[in-house]
């Protein structure tokens, strides 16, 4: 698959910036001309796992960074959301729907959920560094029946 344009940001872990980061993304990945309900899952999916790592990588601490990187290809778009946090003890345990590890802060525990749900593919994992990096995957179909009509 040959990258045709890639973008990386990095802000503070701060709940200011989630919307900051769905549009962002939102607005590079419209390069590929989704349509409307394609990016209303980007955006979905993006503002999950941003707010995942605000609250459950950072907790009590100020100074966190996130960085997002996004790579378009011809039919398809993979987003990278990394944390430098505290990482998560059992992926699979904490993508299971309903679990959360604040009960007391009314989380849902459906993050993961929904990412799944918006995007064609989803990779948690514990990064090198600490923290944790998600990997979403979106195959742009409105793309895909443009070509299929032409050829």
């Amino acid at each position: 698959m040959k990258e045709l344009n890639s973008m990386e940001i990095k802000f503070k872990a701060i709940s200011k910036n989630e919307s900051f980061a769905r549009a962002s993304v939102a607005g590079f990945c419209s390069q590929l001309n989704p349509t409307i309900d394609e990016l209303t899952d980007i955006k979905t999916a993006v503002s999950e796992a941003v707010t995942n790592s605000i609250v459950h990588a950072y907790p009590n601490k100020t100074d966190g960074e996130i960085v997002i990187k996004v790579k378009l290809y011809k039919t398809s778009l993979v987003i990278e959301i990394i944390d430098f946090g505290i990482g998560i003890k059992d992926v699979e345990k904490a993508k299971q729907p309903f679990y959360t590890t604040k009960p007391d802060h009314e989380r849902s525990g459906m993050g993961f959920t929904v990412m799944e749900s918006f995007m064609d593919s989803l990779q948690v994992e514990n990064n090198e560094k600490n923290g944790v990096k998600i990997t979403l995957f979106k195959e742009i179909k409105s793309i895909k029946n443009d070509i299929k009509q032409l050829g």
